[in-house]
């Protein structure tokens, strides 16, 4: 009976997203030139996006620092850790929305118009009190993530041009990232997705071989860990780079066949992993303790049109990463103000991050009764223990995130914090700017993690 339910559910989901795909298509050849750069739902585009904006692309430059304060094999065990932590957390998020979403649908509700996201998956499951929960979490969230790349845009062009301050930077490259509002949905990052991958590739190699070129600087140390503060600032930086699962409803929703994303995820953070281990690895076996004092990997690294180029290329990855940030948000926003199912109405113009633990969580307590499991849309496997095993993985992420993640990892941060406050002052106009500078590497740094300025500075 389950078995037959099973069945009838993949059905349903996959009848409707077939419906989506065909419908329409287009006939002349501008029509699909348009179609195969703009209109994406491949499981081929959902492993792009997966693996190009899994909050990877500026924490990449700062995993060799996260090396430096937690040393060389503690970095490398909890970035395999976490990956396989971010894994299921997709696994989960996935079972949750295919549960849902059968749900729905057996109730003839129709989505063609409506992206499904995580805060309405929880209300659908367990109740507006997790809805509001997680709405106010994920809004949050991708809300300071944005900033967050917006700043790193400053920083790193910085690097190249010294002219004006990170302060104006950030402005400017506010302006610009706002036109991500035009982006009508997740369907049409196809090409986006793709050239992202393609940036993030090319930066984790450049780091990785420039660093072996480069060679062990004279006299390097590789001390860490060294103190608890900083050991845990670092675990917490490599949390974010796999434990962040902002978009995954919206990247799941926008596939044909949504029942493949578990997989696909997986694969994405085993080729995220190609990157982040070698460069990451590389940088601090370079520089070693150096990296205490400088946070970016640019900043060690000697100018040249390779680095100008890997600089070039994380600046319109931020760009794409900031779209897939804000995207989730718009789609709030439409759906506050009644224009999200509205086809006619020019949606862009009116115009969630998830961590482990309350994905284990909302999983929990939606399969908590027997009947709950017993009529599973999606079973967990048997090479897991089914469901007993997957209570008790999740009960361990829980407790885990919680007590190292936000207990261990929340202190650190504030710690660190509140440390660059006393140092640098509140809203600067030019943070962790340098003042004066000599050639080459040898640089009289008055902050700890800055990029110098150009030699004809002052």
């Amino acid at each position: 009976m389950a078995a037959s339910a099973e069945k009838v559910a993949d059905t349903v989901i996959v009848g409707s997203y077939v419906e989506m795909e065909t419908e329409g298509k287009p006939k002349s050849v501008k029509s699909k030139l348009s179609k195969f750069f703009w209109d994406g739902g491949s499981a081929y585009d959902a492993w792009f996006s997966c693996a190009s904006i899994s909050d990877v692309a500026q924490v990449l430059l700062t995993l060799p620092y996260s090396f430096s304060q937690l040393g060389m094999l503690s970095g490398i065990l909890f970035q395999l850790f976490y990956g396989l932590l971010g894994s299921w957390t997709a696994y989960l998020i996935s079972s949750l929305y295919v549960e849902y979403r059968t749900r729905k649908e057996r109730e003839k509700v129709d989505f063609r118009n409506h992206v499904i996201q995580w805060f309405e998956v929880l209300d659908g499951l367990l109740g507006k009190h997790w809805r509001n929960v997680g709405l106010a979490f994920n809004c949050t969230f991708l809300l300071f993530g944005s900033v967050i790349q917006l700043i790193a845009c400053a920083s790193n062009i910085y690097y190249i041009n010294d002219n004006l301050d990170k302060r104006t930077w950030t402005y400017i490259f506010g302006a610009c990232c706002a036109t991500t509002v035009f982006i009508p949905s997740f369907h049409n990052y196809r090409v986006w997705s793709f050239l992202g991958l393609v940036m993030t590739t090319y930066t984790a190699w450049y780091l990785t071989i420039a660093s072996f070129l480069h060679g062990q600087v004279e006299g390097v140390k590789h001390s860490g860990p060294t103190k608890l503060v900083l050991y845990f600032t670092g675990a917490t930086n490599i949390l974010y780079t796999f434990g962040g699962h902002a978009v995954t409803v919206e990247i799941m929703h926008a596939m044909w066949k949504p029942q493949k994303f578990k997989a696909i995820y997986l694969y994405a953070t085993l080729y995220v992993l190609t990157l982040t281990l070698p460069s990451a690895s590389a940088v601090y076996w370079a520089f070693g303790d150096m990296l205490l004092n400088h946070s970016n990997a640019f900043s060690l690294l000697p100018k040249s049109p390779f680095r100008d180029m890997a600089v070039i290329l994380m600046l319109i990855h931020q760009f794409i990463t900031f779209g897939f940030a804000c995207t989730p948000l718009y789609f709030v926003w439409e759906k506050a103000i009644g224009m999200h199912e509205c086809k006619a109405c020019a949606r862009e113009q009116q115009r969630d991050c998830l961590w482990s633990s309350p994905s284990a969580l909302a999983h929990i307590f939606t399969y908590k009764s027997a009947a709950a499991r017993e009529n599973a849309v999606e079973r967990p496997p048997r090479f897991l223990g089914g469901w007993i095993g997957s209570y008790t993985i999740n009960v361990f992420v829980v407790v885990w995130v919680f007590v190292v993640g936000f207990g261990f990892g929340g202190w650190a941060s504030i710690t660190n914090f509140v440390h660059q406050i006393d140092t640098f002052g509140l809203f600067t106009k030019c943070y962790q700017c340098l003042s004066t500078t000599t050639h080459g590497l040898q640089h009289n740094f008055s902050s700890c993690s800055n990029p110098p300025p150009s030699p004809h500075r002052p």
